[in-house]
């Protein structure tokens, strides 16, 4: 009996070891995979142009996972090197807190969490095991963490004056230090009480998706079962965000979420990362109709790079999906969103987006256009975005050219 005993604590012993330092990496590393090699040719006239461009990203969820974001990870698809050798000036980065079981873009139910093993596994604070406002926290920590860390190379931004400092350093040569800009992926985080606001205001959240892959106590999700628009909530949300500069991000909203959205918004809006129906027709893109209701309000798409956005992981397919926003509302309203980390597969991390570049000229678009594609419209709305009420005049828009 004894001996009976022994062998089943050994086993015990052996899974435990296993669920907290084998699976949880081995997860990250399946879930974030490249596809390929991750390498693109980029031609000497497209590096040239990537070194003067600022880049920014709308969208990842590199916090989510247990690394050392100023160190090479060896898997996924951002950190802090590979964000160097990308030339990228802004990368915003998304804490997810919940995500249903057997996900998928069509219809999920809020009453499964997959996120919770993950906590455990990756031996996360006790707080963050039963909260999702402390998920986020403890997201928050982590980039605060790394940030001390950086030797100054990573700047979290808080406001429209840090901004405009990063961008300026950049164009000046000073050390090349990368901004961070932390978002939401789902206002459940919130937990229902909407001075949870103020907290995560505080951690250095400045921009919060309202909602994820199901419907929740804010707005109704595109994946969701009942996908319906604002709650009274969602509309006293997206007032107080306002007011406090933050910026709202309607990715994964469904059609009556966003529709109330643009209705109430007095800033530009942001779908940091999808694609488009007119050139991948998946449940997960926005039709024309929901393209040119953006552009009325001023506000942005973020395009991805991963095949339910784009339809293929390639810097092409990405392209195409860009073009065809200019094409039908304007360049202004376009730029990026990889959605890396984010438990997808790209054809290239964070260290090779220059590859965009390279399909951009491909695809025919000026240094000009490109340029706002890359990072000029993002960092234009993320500047207005970051402004609390009551607001300064909006000036005239000035005209942007690479490296701006």
């Amino acid at each position: 009996m004894r001996k009976a005993l022994y062998w089943i604590g050994g086993i015990i012993a052996v899974a435990a070891l296993l669920f907290f330092t084998v699976l949880p990496p081995l997860f990250d590393r399946l879930s974030n995979r490249i596809e390929g090699s991750g390498e693109w040719p980029v031609s000497a006239r497209a590096a040239a142009l990537h070194k003067q461009l600022t880049v920014i990203d709308l969208h990842a969820d590199s916090l989510l996972w247990k690394r050392d974001f100023t160190q090479p990870a060896g898997r996924g698809h951002v950190d802090l090197p590979r964000l160097e050798a990308g030339h990228v000036a802004l990368q915003v980065l998304s804490s997810v807190t919940k995500t249903p079981r057997g996900q998928n873009y069509s219809s999920n139910s809020n009453t499964t969490d997959n996120i919770t093993t993950l906590v455990i596994g990756q031996m996360q604070p006790l707080r963050t095991w039963t909260s999702l406002l402390e998920r986020s926290l403890w997201h928050a920590e982590k980039l605060h963490r790394a940030e001390a860390a950086s030797g100054g190379k990573l700047r979290i931004i808080r406001s429209q004056a840090d901004l405009v400092r990063l961008l300026g350093d950049r164009l000046g040569g000073k050390a090349v230090p990368i901004g961070a800009l932390l978002s939401v992926e789902g206002a459940h985080d919130l937990e229902g009480r909407i001075g949870n606001l103020d907290r995560l205001y505080g951690a250095g959240f400045r921009m919060i998706g309202l909602v994820h892959f199901f419907d929740n106590d804010v707005g109704g999700s595109m994946h969701g079962e009942k996908k319906y628009g604002l709650t009274p909530f969602g509309v006293q949300l997206v007032s107080a965000m306002e007011q406090k500069g933050m910026i709202v991000d309607v990715a994964h909203a469904s059609a009556a979420t966003v529709a109330d959205v643009l209705r109430i918004a007095t800033r530009p809006v942001v779908v940091s990362h999808g694609g488009v129906k007119g050139t991948c027709d998946t449940p997960r893109n926005l039709t024309d109709d929901q393209l040119r209701a953006l552009a009325k309000n001023g506000g942005m798409i973020g395009i991805g790079y991963w095949d339910a956005a784009v339809c293929a992981p390639t810097p092409a397919a990405t392209a195409r999906a860009i073009l065809y926003v200019r094409n039908l509302i304007g360049i202004q309203y376009v730029g990026l969103g990889s959605d890396y980390d984010g438990v997808v597969t790209a054809g290239f991390d964070t260290a090779h987006v220059a590859a965009i570049t390279q399909a951009l000229i491909d695809a025919g678009l000026s240094d000009s256009e490109i340029a706002m594609v890359m990072g000029g419209n993002a960092a234009r709305i993320i500047g207005l975005g970051l402004v609390p009420h009551p607001a300064p005049p909006v000036l005239a828009r000035p005209p942007l050219r690479a490296g701006v």
